[in-house]
């Protein structure tokens, strides 16, 4: 059984996306996270907002907080941090788990008041969406060195987001967000995971 493992990982490894490098937590995410198709409203709210926590930052950096961020951000339940105010920023300042940069923190608030606005109009999940046209984009790169850092989509959608409230979502954040949730496939085709991303797309209840 144990052999059977080892043969499993070795045949990942050949082929995996590159930007893991050896890390277990890192590889881990990869495997079993990154350009999953994410449908709902409050865990993409929550992957934004870690993504803009990001911004400065290596990943791997607010991966390793991400529970730690959870705890303390009321499990990223937007309607709870809406109410929010100073004493709550105060606190969270204090809080050596996280990151501890009160833009970010106050932006959060705002983030889930915005979120709150679009969820009531639309749902916050079919507004993100609808920029891919409700569908995954299965992109076919070869090599990570032909994945982009941003697109004329994650342009669009940072405009709008910006007009609806939100901040620390500029079009590099927002395409790294868009990868991380599946509505972009950029597993690169050698990954074992380019495949099973787009079946679980090809899958979803769209």
């Amino acid at each position: 059984m144990d052999r059977d493992f080892r043969r499993e990982d070795k045949k990942m490894a050949d082929g995996r996306c590159t930007w893991p490098g050896t890390d277990p937590q890192y590889i881990a995410y990869h495997d079993e996270e990154w350009g999953v198709p994410e449908w709902d409203s409050r865990a993409l709210f929550e992957k934004l907002i870690l993504d803009g926590f990001q911004a400065g930052l290596a990943w791997i950096t607010i991966l390793r907080k991400r529970e730690n961020f959870r705890e303390a951000f009321a499990g990223f339940d937007p309607n709870v941090i809406a109410t929010w105010g100073e004493p709550e920023v105060q606190g969270l300042l204090q809080n050596t788990g996280i990151i501890r940069h009160r833009g970010k923190i106050e932006a959060t608030i705002g983030n889930a008041r915005a979120w709150q606005r679009i969820e009531a109009e639309q749902g916050f999940s079919d507004f993100l969406w609808s920029y891919v046209g409700g569908s995954p984009i299965q992109n076919r790169w070869t090599a990570m060195n032909q994945v982009p850092a941003s697109t004329p989509t994650s342009e669009r959608l940072s405009k709008d987001l910006k007009k609806a409230g939100f901040k620390f979502c500029g079009p590099t954040i927002v395409y790294a967000f868009m990868q991380a949730v599946g509505m972009v496939n950029d597993h690169i085709v050698s990954c074992p995971c380019h495949a099973r991303v787009a079946d679980l797309a090809h899958n979803s209840d769209l």
